[in-house]
């Protein structure tokens, strides 16, 4: 599904679950809707996909030509999804602030993708002064860890403020929302990592699944992110080649307002603009104009050509 949408990677968490929870939090209850066990451990069980597991889905990714990887949500999860071989490592938010974990992360050479949900910008600098170090291959992502998300809570800003922090970094976008829209302005403000959940039904149990998208949504997403990406362009203005066109068609030039005898030095209040035919002085030529002498009669309405201005040096448009 993920690569006929025309996504570059699935991605998944990979817990170890005594490692990434102490006893108690396993012991706690859990009555939520979305429970798949009574207590937390028993519905984090029940969820966790197994070491053969994630090798059966990296090898399927392998064979339909996606990349795979997974956030490591501890330090032997970590473990394992680098003897798996993946092409990066996704660090989830809760484990951002782990210094320690980001530490053993960095070693082990692989890129990284690095959430800033639940964080500050004082820790996302923290973050940078540990991981650079050891380990340039890196980016951050915006990220607010609320599902579904509302977009005043989104914080779209972020991106530039970590691209002006951060400038020698790639800064991406990790979305909870729901729609596409907000997605697609992130890749507008520079994002170069996008990531979304996704879901094949948005009704099923479970309280990731509201603040997912389901395939057609992601292959919306990912047709209307390419199509921004072309339109980012150039930087640079300039009248293009499918301007032309317009341009000859109603481009304006500079007119004779009132008839002007031979001889005449040119003024302002002689001049006017509007589409001529045919084409002549650009409009931001009339002040160029005024002062230079006619070298014959020009009627009412004529358009002003170089023909008709003595010693007149056409200026180069630099």
């Amino acid at each position: 599904v993920l690569q006929d949408c025309g996504a570059d990677c699935a991605k998944f968490q990979k817990s170890e679950l005594e490692y990434k929870f102490n006893k108690k939090a396993l012991e706690r209850p859990y009555t939520s809707k979305h429970s798949w066990g009574k207590t937390y451990g028993e519905h984090k069980r029940h969820l966790e996909f197994s070491h053969d597991q994630y090798r059966e889905l990296k090898k399927y990714a392998e064979e339909i030509g996606i990349f795979f990887t997974a956030s490591g949500m501890d330090e032997m999860a970590v473990e394992f999804l680098h003897e798996l071989d993946v092409p990066f490592f996704k660090v989830g938010s809760g484990d951002t602030n782990n210094f320690p974990y980001l530490e053993k992360t960095a070693k082990k050479g692989r890129p990284m993708v690095i959430s800033s949900g639940m964080q500050s910008m004082n820790t996302m600098h923290q973050v940078y002064q540990i991981v650079k170090p050891i380990n340039p291959n890196f980016c951050f992502l915006q990220c607010t860890s609320a599902y579904p998300l509302q977009p005043e809570d989104v914080n779209l800003r972020v991106i530039s403020a970590y691209q002006s922090a951060f400038p020698d970094i790639p800064i991406g976008y990790s979305g909870h929302e729901t729609g596409i829209a907000i997605s697609v302005a992130a890749v507008a403000m520079g994002a170069k990592v996008l990531e979304r959940h996704v879901t094949l039904d948005k009704t099923w149990k479970g309280s990731d699944h509201q603040a997912s998208l389901e395939p057609n949504e992601l292959a919306e997403l990912v047709k209307a992110i390419r199509t921004v990406e072309k339109a980012m362009g150039s930087p640079i203005k300039q009248l293009l080649p499918c301007e032309m066109a317009c341009n000859e068609k109603l481009g304006k030039s500079v007119v004779a307002k009132v008839a002007i005898p031979e001889g005449a030095i040119l003024t302002l209040d002689m001049l006017t603009v509007k589409v001529g035919e045919p084409k002549g002085f650009p409009p931001e030529s009339i002040f160029d104009l005024v002062g230079q002498k006619v070298k014959r009669n020009i009627e009412e309405d004529e358009t002003i050509t170089e023909q008709v201005v003595e010693n007149h040096v056409k200026k180069v448009k630099c």
